[in-house]
């Protein structure tokens, strides 16, 4: 189901949130669910357009939106996240900036408030990409980032959605296919590009299972000679395709659109098997949503005034 626009060279900014992919529908959420899905999406417009309207960068316009989703325990990253199937929570984020492709990541982190902020030191106080569990968790602490209680983390609709999927013999993939990571995207005034995403995994993962969420070049990439990418869905295909650097690579070294480049990716994914979406800016403001699932929360925002956010497909 693709959106997408390529605006004109007057445009200043543009700002693509999203808060996971996977099997929303008009009567499957609430309608306490689906306006609280909104109003956190708009928090984190607002949170992105405050720095992009102000002249900020686009990396601290999708630092600052991605925060807030982690703040809000209706999404599954930071504070919300879900469990894995030993009852911990284990989180994940990495973050890209397209003027240098400079990067940061961690993953398997369980104590850092913001783990998207933790991914930029390590971007940028650190020799490294990616640092991971206990390590990720020491230099944290070094580095003076926010820290909480693990418990901060925790919410009871994600314990009881634990306690349904262990009490399922087969059912691992299968509780309510969501895929819960968020992510954003941005362009700035400037032309540079910059994406961020952040997630607590699938619910009742194992063995310390790392998605494609902190693996630059899979579910998070930027590079201003393409476009910015934050993905969303069955990370292990996600990973497998290169997703985020495929869709960036094709608008670089082909010339295809963010709508052109998202698709043929999808193409891809979903004959392997894999369901998801991603979001995607450009340097010029051209930029895109895709996924194949039945629905997506995202949301969108621009210098010339447009702002819209969304949940199902048929939006």
């Amino acid at each position: 189901m693709p959106l997408s626009s390529a605006e004109s060279p007057a445009a200043r900014w543009t700002l693509l949130v999203h808060g996971g992919a996977g099997a929303m529908t008009r009567d499957w959420l609430t309608p306490d669910q689906d306006a609280a899905g909104r109003a956190g999406l708009n928090a984190a417009l607002d949170a992105g357009e405050a720095v992009l309207a102000g002249g900020g960068g686009a990396l601290d316009a999708v630092e600052a939106a991605v925060r807030m989703l982690e703040d809000d325990p209706h999404f599954n990253a930071g504070r919300g996240s879900v469990f894995t199937y030993e009852g911990r929570i284990e989180l994940d984020a990495a973050i890209m900036d397209g003027a240098r492709r400079d990067a940061g990541a961690v993953a398997g982190v369980t104590r850092a408030r913001n783990p998207v902020s933790l991914a930029r030191r390590v971007m940028e106080h650190s020799p490294h990409v990616l640092l991971s569990r206990e390590g990720a968790d020491r230099f944290a602490k070094e580095q003076g980032v926010e820290r909480v209680d693990p418990a901060w983390f925790e919410t009871a609709e994600r314990r009881r959605q634990l306690e349904e999927l262990r009490a399922k013999p087969d059912g691992w993939y299968d509780v309510d296919m969501k895929y819960g990571t968020v992510g954003a995207v941005a362009c700035d005034m400037h032309g540079h590009v910059a994406a961020a995403t952040s997630t607590g995994g699938l619910t009742g993962k194992r063995w310390a299972r790392i998605g494609d969420s902190p693996l630059i070049g899979a579910g998070t990439y930027a590079d201003d000679r393409g476009c910015a990418v934050s993905a969303t869905g069955a990370g292990e295909f996600f990973i497998r395709v290169g997703a985020a650097h495929e869709i960036a690579a094709r608008m670089r070294m082909m010339g295809e659109s963010a709508q052109e480049a998202a698709t043929a990716l999808f193409s891809e994914i979903g004959a392997m098997g894999g369901v998801g979406g991603v979001i995607v800016a450009a340097p010029d403001g051209g930029h895109a949503i895709y996924f194949n699932t039945p629905g997506l929360y995202r949301g969108y925002a621009s210098a010339q005034g447009g702002r819209k956010v969304a949940i199902y497909g048929d939006e």
